[in-house]
């Protein structure tokens, strides 16, 4: 019998949770050989640090805080280049995914968080920096002649704090494509824990209608465009670093994709399914319980600027019940489960009428280990408020897929099993890339408003680019 029968059994059209405590397997062929030939760029990111279980619980809480906040709902023309990339960063043990752009004329190379999870672009002054961001360079509005002021004010909530500024115009440049006109905020003033060095500023990747700006992303700028992608999508493949002791400050972390999937990194078929029509905003799939149950309907966001798993508390402690030993958190641990260190726990999800489970690594799973017997689990209680979605599945499963956000022909995310070598370069190490970006190409008229439906139309796009960034880990509490 399996450990799980004796729960609840729930149905419905779209994600599993399973919970297996000893299933380590990992189905994968060899990567396909087929498919257009790819410009790579190596990712990079930084290791997990040694901390005591008092910085580990301030980072826990610090994390669950910010998800909170983030999905609190109560409270141009383009010029396509030959070649570029954007440098990703994992920050603190996978925490946080960020690429590098350019911004203003002369152009001027910044570090954003890239998140699916939100649809807005913004970059930091040096007036809104602390002390954490010594060295990190900020925008500047009057050193870039092509900045245009909107002179509208912006204001923004996040888990980690808040950020406010006004609203501009400029020139952007990010894995091979430049938007001018782009709209973006430029933050004058943020709370001390907003960025850790060296990042400057957050790129939105989601769909313009959840936009505190109001802006069409950048994203959806260039994919609008006849003849610029071959496909209007994104993927992603993410590092794993997060059991490596020996790890240095920052290692290959993966590779993103725009335009195109990197067939070498995945084996057979991507998986995809289509986000609700009526909840076009995240990128959303709709769940599904089959060993536990789940409230109908219950919505994920997948989120790249996400860390962990959060999910409704009485679902989550169903989860934990099946793991022998565990225990609710308290203190800063408060609405996370511990559990023992020698147990080895599988979590398995299905999206949407998909036949497959994705499983996440028990590597992934164990997020904190607190002591020689005491581990802290990376899924916890979350709540959001009127009309946000009921689960938000980050970093902590993503490493373990490749994943692709696609904007037509229906708003879908897929899922592939990575291929043998996706995953040996799990803890590899290697040396770091650094940015280049081409000049030249086609220009044509960027968006200039909101685009309420978030989809792109169907279009014949001739012109495949294949953009792909190198992901950085950088440690999030640089004083421990």
């Amino acid at each position: 019998m399996h450990p799980l029968d004796h729960l609840p059994l729930t149905l419905l059209a779209a994600v599993l949770f399973s919970v297996s405590w000893l299933d380590h397997s990992a189905v994968s062929a060899a990567p396909s050989a087929s498919g257009p030939q790819i410009h790579q760029m190596e990712l990079s990111r930084s290791c997990r640090q040694q901390r005591n279980a008092t910085q580990w619980g301030e980072w826990v809480s610090y994390q669950r805080s910010r998800l909170a906040v983030k999905y609190d709902n109560e409270t141009s023309v383009l010029a396509k280049r030959e070649n570029g990339m954007n440098l990703l960063s994992d920050q603190n043990a996978d925490s946080t995914y960020f690429g590098s752009l350019t911004a203003g004329t002369p152009p001027v190379s910044y570090n954003v968080i890239l998140d699916t999870g939100s649809s807005d672009f913004w970059l930091a002054t040096e007036e809104a920096f602390h002390e954490n961001n010594v060295g990190t360079p900020g925008f500047n509005p009057s050193a870039s002649s092509s900045y245009v002021p909107l002179n509208t004010p912006f204001s923004i909530k996040y888990g980690s704090g808040n950020a406010a500024g006004v609203l501009g115009k400029d020139t952007i440049q990010m894995a091979g494509f430049t938007v001018e006109d782009q709209v973006l905020a430029v933050v004058a003033n943020m709370s001390e824990n907003m960025l850790r060095t060296p990042v400057s500023g957050l790129l939105g990747l989601a769909f313009p209608n959840i936009a505190t700006s109001h802006a069409v992303p950048f994203w959806l700028n260039v994919a609008a465009q006849p003849g610029f992608l071959d496909v209007a999508l994104m993927g992603f493949h993410l590092t794993r670093y997060l059991d490596d002791v020996s790890a240095r400050s920052s290692e290959p972390g993966g590779t993103f994709s725009f335009g195109a999937v990197n067939t070498s990194l995945y084996t057979g078929e991507i998986d995809y399914v289509d986000i609700p029509e009526d909840r076009v905003g995240y990128w959303l799939l709709e769940l599904t319980g089959e060993y536990v149950t789940l409230s109908s309907p219950a919505y994920a966001a997948i989120d790249t600027g996400t860390t962990l798993v959060g999910g409704p508390a009485d679902t989550i402690a169903d989860i934990f019940s099946t793991i022998p030993g565990s225990a609710p958190g308290t203190g800063d641990y408060d609405g996370y489960y511990t559990y023992p260190c020698s147990t080895s726990v599988t979590i398995s999800l299905r999206f949407g009428n998909s036949s497959i489970a994705w499983p996440i690594s028990p590597v992934d799973f164990q997020l904190v280990q607190l002591d020689s017997e005491t581990c802290v689990g990376a899924l916890f209680e979350f709540k959001t408020g009127a009309g946000g979605p009921t689960w938000i599945v980050g970093d902590t499963f993503l490493k373990n897929v490749y994943s692709v956000f696609r904007a037509e022909p229906q708003p879908s995310v897929g899922f592939a099993r990575l291929s043998p070598l996706a995953e040996s370069m799990n803890g590899q190490g290697g040396a770091l890339p650094t940015p280049t970006y081409a000049a030249g190409g086609a220009v044509v008229t960027a968006q200039d408003g909101l685009s309420r439906s978030g989809s792109v139309p169907a279009q014949s796009l001739p012109n495949l680019v294949l953009l792909f960034s190198s992901l950085l880990s950088m440690a999030w509490w640089t004083s421990f």
